[in-house]
């Protein structure tokens, strides 16, 4: 079992949390994490991007001017990818850019992820997080509490939409609930705040 340090939301170290090794503990795999972090990336893409080719834009049929005594060089079509209002070269279309990756893949990325997190002492364990009122000045004090000023994630048990509410008007911090946690978002992000049932959820989800 891995042992980390436990804090209240005042930043005060409350205990230990012991977590399981299959979780917190996983070797570090950066190619297994890169290509899951690219599949989920390319599954984000909607492809809908479309241009005219020069067969596709109206008109083309015709010398523009003749060929010789105009001091221009000569021009054969004016939907060339050259002329103002021409055809795209290499035109982009729609297209699926969605990538399969496996269940097991996408478990070891995120195992591998959340564990070097846990090794370079970028997740910090909180008991519980809890507001009585949905604003953004306690949220912060939270966040001051324990110096974080980079991208941070915060990773709840359930859907406290007061706390999310009072969270989501403070730049560079995502919420996220434990079962939707991925691999993505712990990449994205510098440091991870976890509260202690979610962790527990994660434990009970992968071990």
């Amino acid at each position: 079992m891995a042992s980390f340090k436990l804090f209240d939301q005042t930043a005060k170290e409350v205990g230990k949390i012991s977590l399981n090794n299959k979780v917190f503990d996983v070797e570090f795999k950066p190619n297994v994490i890169h290509d899951v972090v690219v599949a989920q990336e390319a599954n984000m893409r909607q492809g809908t991007q479309s241009t005219l080719t020069r067969s596709e834009v109206k008109g083309g049929k015709k010398k523009p001017f003749r060929q010789k005594g105009t001091g221009s060089a000569r021009q054969g079509s004016i939907v060339g990818p050259h002329q103002v209002g021409g055809g795209v070269a290499f035109a982009p279309k729609p297209r699926d850019y969605n990538k399969k990756i496996n269940r097991e893949v996408k478990k070891l990325a995120l195992l591998s992820a959340l564990s070097e997190k846990a090794r370079t002492k970028e997740i910090i364990f909180v008991d519980k997080i809890v507001l009585k009122e949905a604003k953004t000045k306690q949220a912060q004090a939270i966040l001051d509490a324990f110096k974080l000023e980079k991208t941070v994630l915060v990773v709840l048990d359930n859907n406290d939409l007061v706390l999310r509410r009072a969270l989501r008007n403070i730049p560079n911090v995502k919420t996220i609930l434990a079962k939707q946690l991925n691999t993505l978002e712990i990449v994205n992000n510098r440091v991870v705040l976890m509260t202690e049932a979610s962790a527990k959820m994660l434990e009970e989800a992968y071990a």
